[in-house]
């Protein structure tokens, strides 16, 4: 894919201009120039590390603002598990889950993004003060969401992914994943810019996990500049994921618990920070804020 160089194109060269632009249409406050910290916010009752702990609105809002203190630049909001078999809740429940949290976390100050598929909870979110959407389907799974984003003029987060949570698994077969990811999608870039999306509300993200296997993750981890070479800020989503179990399992091979994964978790954080990523979507704020700190730091002592 090729972005022409219009006034709503990107100019992937030129990062500094990319950052602040960007910044500036997600009503970020002013940050160093480092990594961006999306911490996660999971008000369901199945997500796979923190399903249930947040239920209720009051814990949801206190969990967003202390994440937010502790570094985060933005609070993702999720009112459904996109885990692998998860089942789907419906779009009233979906929103039941997340409005409430989404209008006190902005009254609170705190930006936030909504983790959604469906473009009625994306309007409704927008509405409510949300100031990005976080769509793991790439725009797939509602043709109504490129003019929701498009209208509200907001950043879109473009995952990559295969099926559903019920069967994106067994579609994770691939020769190349690396270019098979960057060309599928490319093709979902260009669908967005058809329907009429600016270039600059585009992100991209690997999708790490969906329809993948661990060797696969770890080749995307390994070339993640053929995704920065789009021209799209990139945001990494790794943070206690179950690849990180299979690498640290014990002797027995038993997988490392879920909560126990989050050195690995913050060694990623650092990683992408040091290959130019935009941002990681994690759980534990504070660990990854402190990474992308001192990697921004080693960046300004080798610039001057």
């Amino acid at each position: 894919m090729t972005v022409d160089r219009d006034t709503r194109a990107i100019d992937a060269t030129n990062k500094s201009y990319l950052n602040v632009r960007f910044v500036s249409m997600m009503d970020l406050p002013e940050a160093p120039e480092r990594l961006r910290i999306v911490g996660i916010l999971n008000v369901t009752p199945d997500s796979f590390s923190d399903g249930g702990r947040w239920l209720t609105p009051r814990d949801a809002v206190s969990q967003g603002v202390h994440m937010h203190a502790e570094g985060a630049d933005l609070i993702d909001v999720g009112g459904e598990s996109t885990r692998p078999g998860a089942f789907r809740v419906s779009e009233d429940e979906e929103l039941r889950r997340i409005l409430p949290v989404v209008r006190a976390l902005r009254q609170a100050g705190v930006p936030v993004s909504v983790d959604t598929t469906r473009s009625r909870v994306a309007r409704s979110s927008l509405e409510a003060g949300a100031t990005m959407i976080n769509d793991v389907s790439g725009g797939t799974a509602d043709p109504g969401m490129a003019s929701a984003v498009m209208e509200a003029g907001c950043p879109w987060i473009l995952m990559h992914n295969r099926g559903s949570s019920a069967t994106m698994q067994a579609l994770a077969e691939y020769t190349d994943v690396v270019e098979e990811v960057a060309d599928e999608l490319s093709r979902r870039i260009d669908a967005a810019l058809a329907a009429g999306v600016a270039a600059e509300q585009i992100v991209i993200d690997p999708g790490l996990g969906f329809a993948k296997r661990p060797p696969h993750n770890w080749k995307l981890l390994a070339r993640i500049e053929r995704l920065t070479s789009l021209g799209f800020p990139v945001l990494i989503g790794a943070s206690r994921k179950s690849f990180l179990g299979r690498l640290l399992a014990d002797g027995q091979g038993n997988t490392r618990p879920v909560l126990q994964r989050e050195d690995a978790t913050t060694a990623i954080t650092t990683y992408a920070a040091l290959a130019g990523v935009w941002g990681v979507r994690v759980h534990d704020v504070r660990a990854s804020a402190d990474a992308a700190l001192a990697a921004a730091a080693i960046g300004t002592a080798q610039a001057g």
